[in-house]
C-alpha cells in the first residue's frame, strides 16, 4: 500500500475522492518506463536504482504519481532485495578493522588489509574471494546498498490497477467506523470475506443472514482509544477481499485533519461493488483442509442419495455468522448441515462450541476429531441439540450416513 504522503484525494463537499489513474496510453507508457527501469535493475544496488527513479522523475509535475508507482514496484510484492557480502556485514567489518589496527593507515596498507582479509575468507570458506568484494561486503546490510536480486515483473495495466487501489486503501487510514452492506452472495464468497476479516483482528459486529444479506459494522482506527497505524493498515487490507463479494456497498466515516490549519473535520467515503477496482488477493480455496477435500473424494464414491453441498448455508448468531462446511440433502426434503471440527487450538473450539450452542439448531452434526483434548480446552457440548460424530485420521461417509438415517 502507499504512505500517507504519497495519498491524492481531493474533495466533494464532505465526500472525499481518492485520486485514480486511467488505462490511457500515456499512464500505461509512464508504467512500462518504470516496469523496464526496475528490470534492468537487478543485480545492482538499491542506490542505483533510487537515483535512476530521481532522474526519472525530473521536473514533472507528476512526480508524486511515479513515486507512487515506483514504492509499490520497490515492495515485497515486486522486488526482493538482499544483502550481498562474503560474510555477515558486522563480523566482516570486525575481522577488517582489527587488521587494519595492525598497520599504519596509507593507500597501500588499505589495500593489503583487504588482500588480507580476502585470502582469510578463501581459505576459511573454500571458495575465492576478492579485495573488491570484501570492500563492497562491508556495509553491504545498508538499505541503500542492498542488491536487487529478484523482481516479479507485473503488466503496465496490472500496476495501475494496484496504484488505484492502493489509493482507495489508504482512505482507510483515517477511518472511524465502517458499515459494509453485503447483500444476497454466494455462500463462499461471506465466508473468504470473513476468514480475512477474522485474520486482521478486525472487530466487527455482524448482522443479518444468507437469504437477506450481512451488514457488517467495523471499528477504524480513530475510533480506538490511541490512533493505530497498524490496525488502519489492516483494515485497509481487507479492501482486496471483499472484492471478491458479487454484491456490496459501504460507507466509511472519517476523522480528518486540515493540511494547513491542522483543525479536524469529518469526512465521509462510499464505495459499492461496481467500483472498477481489481484485486490481487487469490480466490478463495476449494477447501479449507486435507480432511474436508478427502471426505468430499470418499462422499463421491459412495452409492447414497443424500447429496453433499459445499458452504451453501449461513447460520446467523449475534453478533457474528457461521457457516458450515457442507449441508446434506435428502430427495425427500430433508436437510442436515455438517461442520468438521478438525482443529485443536483451545481458543479456536472454545469459539466454535459457543457458536454451536448459540445458534441452538437441530440440524447440524459436529464431526469432531478424537485427538482433540476438548476437557484441557475447557469445551462442553453436551448441552447442544447438535449431533456428533467421532473421527481419528479420517471422516468417514459411512459414519455420517449412520446419524443421517438414525
Amino acid at each position: 500500500m502507499l504512505p500517507t504522503h504519497l495519498l491524492i484525494h481531493r474533495y466533494n463537499g464532505e465526500e472525499i475522492v481518492p485520486r485514480r489513474l486511467a488505462l490511457s496510453q500515456e499512464n500505461l507508457t509512464m508504467a512500462a518506463g518504470l516496469i523496464h527501469l526496475f528490470q534492468n535493475a537487478k543485480g545492482h544496488p538499491r542506490w542505483e536504482l533510487n537515483h535512476q527513479l530521481q532522474e526519472l522523475e525530473g521536473e514533472s509535475t507528476d512526480y508524486r504519481v511515479k513515486r507512487g508507482l515506483a514504492h509499490l514496484l520497490n515492495s515485497d510484492a515486486f522486488s526482493q532485495f538482499e544483502t550481498i557480502s562474503p560474510l555477515h556485514p558486522p563480523d566482516l567489518r570486525q575481522r577488517l578493522f582489527a587488521c587494519a589496527a595492525r598497520a599504519a593507515p596509507s593507500v597501500q596498507s588499505t589495500q593489503i588489509t583487504l588482500q588480507r582479509v580476502a585470502d582469510s575468507l578463501t581459505q576459511e570458506l573454500g571458495q575465492e574471494i576478492l579485495p573488491e568484494q570484501v570492500r563492497t561486503g562491508l556495509y553491504a546490510d545498508l538499505p541503500d546498498n542492498q542488491v536487487l536480486t529478484h523482481f516479479e515483473t507485473p503488466t503496465p495495466d496490472a500496476l495501475l490497477h494496484r496504484y488505484n487501489l492502493s489509493q482507495v486503501q489508504g482512505v482507510f487510514y483515517r477511518a472511524s467506523h465502517v458499515t459494509l452492506n453485503a447483500h444476497r452472495n454466494d455462500p463462499g464468497e461471506y465466508k473468504l470475506l470473513f476468514r480475512y476479516m477474522k485474520l486482521f483482528n478486525l472487530m466487527t459486529y455482524i448482522e443479518g443472514d444468507a437469504d437477506h444479506g450481512f451488514t457488517l459494522t467495523i471499528d477504524g482506527p480513530t475510533s480506538l482509544f490511541k490512533p493505530n497505524t497498524h490496525y488502519g493498515l489492516k483494515l485497509a487490507m481487507l479492501l482486496p477481499a471483499l472484492l471478491h463479494v458479487t454484491k456490496w456497498n459501504l460507507t466509511a466515516v472519517l476523522q480528518l485533519k486540515a493540511p494547513y490549519s491542522g483543525t479536524r473535520r469529518t469526512g465521509r467515503f462510499t464505495l459499492h461493488s461496481d467500483c472498477g477496482l481489481v484485486t490481487h488477493y487469490p480466490p478463495g480455496k476449494t477447501y479449507d483442509s486435507m480432511l474436508e477435500a478427502g471426505f468430499v473424494e470418499r462422499w463421491a464414491k459412495t452409492r447414497t442419495v443424500w447429496r453433499l453441498e459445499r458452504e451453501v448455508d449461513l447460520i446467523p448468531i449475534p453478533g457474528s455468522v457461521m457457516i458450515p462446511d457442507f449441508r446434506l440433502v435428502h430427495p425427500d426434503g430433508r436437510t442436515f448441515l455438517l461442520e468438521i471440527v478438525g482443529y485443536w487450538r483451545p481458543e479456536y473450539l472454545k469459539k466454535k462450541f459457543s457458536q454451536v450452542r448459540q445458534a441452538a439448531r437441530n440440524d447440524l452434526i459436529l464431526a469432531i476429531s478424537e485427538r482433540l483434548n476438548l476437557e484441557k480446552a475447557g469445551v462442553r457440548f453436551s448441552d447442544t441439540p447438535a449431533r456428533v460424530v467421532w473421527f481419528k485420521d479420517q471422516l468417514t461417509p459411512k459414519a455420517v450416513l449412520g446419524v443421517l438415517e438414525g
